[in-house]
């Protein structure tokens, strides 16, 4: 809850110049201890854990403030503002001519993760625990599918509906979910470089120090953005970051004011936002004046945002609730890594013809953890890119993203009004319908997959 008695500017320069000193240190300790470097643990996850170790939920050293878990909330508006300034434009043919199966297969494995641990949850952990609340289940994808950014757009939903421990048992599952994505996935492609199941990587130790350190060397250092603006008028970076908080700021705006206008409906911020910032892409586009907004420069707004929020995210855990649900916590978690273990190199295996484990440890990284995790496991086993599983998956993500955003926004409210059960039945028979539509296109295909 945000603790605006106490609240000043001093207060906010506090709180991030502590969490940017953190995610300094985090930086630091990738790049000196091997262990670190050797489980690929990002510095966002680190500085997050400093924080909840000597933070005000943990040993009380570090003076932040109790806000950090609603910059979380309005981190994430940030990202999601940013996403449509950040995406290319699409056709549905065209996604549908290409990456047909790749589609199927993030579709389905998100559908699937959410309606099998929501049903989990309403149906089986609740007879054992009945004091669970019913949107439990859904901790789980909220923090594997979702990430911390999920975890924050759901848990201040929640929060705003009555129910505050969900952000904290969402933080949770999202910083069990990366460890799970790391571990898991180096394992896993141990396992399969072993068997021969990988295109393009025949021994695990080949990786190249960057990839572990995280630090680039001179002649692999490529530009992050391009300017398009000429600083004598407006800095690039401050235009595009001007987009991206307008959209945000317009998303909490529209939501405040539907919550005025009809006081039952609660839309999230983050919904909003993305809204707006479809918004204002459409304006671009129908001024002519689309060029000069870079994805790259929208892009690496968002990931500093990300960086920053998982940092917050993980810091704001309360280890009381944590404590609390242990063990249906430790029932669901594991639950769900079978699950997902399932939905990956089951369905991984069938709806991709070709470099199928490459496209399935990409989905397992994202499954579990995060989109970076995803990137950072594919390109252990697929260094050059030559299985162009980044471009198939991002072009395949353009008409999920819809999906998933409805979700993220629709399942607070909906469990919040005893409709949880519809809703993950309806997410149920989605998945069986993709599974029918996938075979009827002949994307399905039995029997032993080739490299």
């Amino acid at each position: 809850m945000f603790d605006l008695a106490n609240f000043t500017p001093w207060t906010l320069f506090s709180d991030v110049g502590i969490l940017c000193g953190l995610l300094l240190i985090g930086k630091f300790l990738r790049v000196k201890i091997r262990l670190i470097q050797k489980l690929f643990i990002p510095p966002s996850l680190l500085a997050g854990l400093l924080g909840l170790i000597f933070g005000p939920n943990g040993l009380g050293w570090l003076p932040l403030s109790g806000n950090i878990g609603t910059y979380a909330a309005i981190l994430i508006a940030v990202v999601f503002g940013a996403l449509p300034l950040s995406s290319p434009s699409f056709k549905v043919k065209e996604v549908a001519r290409r990456v047909g199966p790749m589609w199927a297969f993030s579709q389905l494995g998100m559908l699937f993760q959410w309606a099998v641990m929501g049903l989990f949850g309403l149906l089986v952990l609740r007879l054992i625990w009945p004091d669970l609340n019913a949107a439990f289940g859904v901790m789980l994808p909220t923090g594997f599918y979702g990430g911390h950014g999920t975890a924050a757009a759901i848990g201040s939903a929640f929060d705003g509906l009555g129910w505050d421990e969900a952000t904290s048992l969402g933080m949770t599952t999202a910083t069990i979910g990366v460890i799970v994505a790391i571990l898991g996935g180096l394992l896993f492609i141990k396992i399969a470089t072993k068997k021969g199941q990988t295109s393009y990587l025949a021994d695990f130790n080949q990786l190249p120090d960057e990839y572990r350190s995280g630090l680039l060397p001179e002649d692999k250092r490529e530009p992050t953005a391009i300017g398009t603006t000429s600083p004598i008028s407006i800095d690039s970076h401050m235009f595009h970051l001007s987009l991206v908080i307008v959209a945000a700021f317009g998303g909490y705006m529209m939501s405040k004011g539907v919550k005025m206008a009809w006081p039952k409906l609660e839309l999230p911020v983050f919904s909003c936002a993305f809204v707006v910032g479809m918004l204002i892409k459409l304006a671009f586009n129908k001024a002519g004046a689309a060029t000069y907004i870079d994805p790259r420069t929208t892009g690496s707004i968002s990931s500093s945002a990300t960086d920053l929020l998982v940092a917050c995210g993980v810091a704001s855990i309360k280890l009381g609730v944590v404590v609390k649900y242990a063990v249906p916590l430790v029932v669901l978690t594991l639950v769900g890594i079978a699950v997902t273990i399932f939905s990956v190199f089951y369905f991984g295996r069938h709806l991709n013809r070709k470099d199928w484990f490459e496209k399935s440890i990409f989905a397992w990284g994202w499954w579990t953890g995060t989109m970076a995790m995803g990137i950072a496991l594919l390109r252990i086993v697929d260094p050059k890119q030559a299985s162009r599983a980044m471009d198939d998956y991002a072009l395949a993500y353009l008409p999920c993203a819809p999906v998933e955003i409805l979700l993220i926004t629709f399942v607070p409210i909906l469990f919040a009004a005893g409709q949880g059960l519809w809703l993950m039945l309806g997410c149920l028979v989605l998945s069986l319908l993709i599974l029918v539509l996938a075979k009827r296109l002949k994307w399905w295909v039995p029997g032993e997959r080739q490299k």
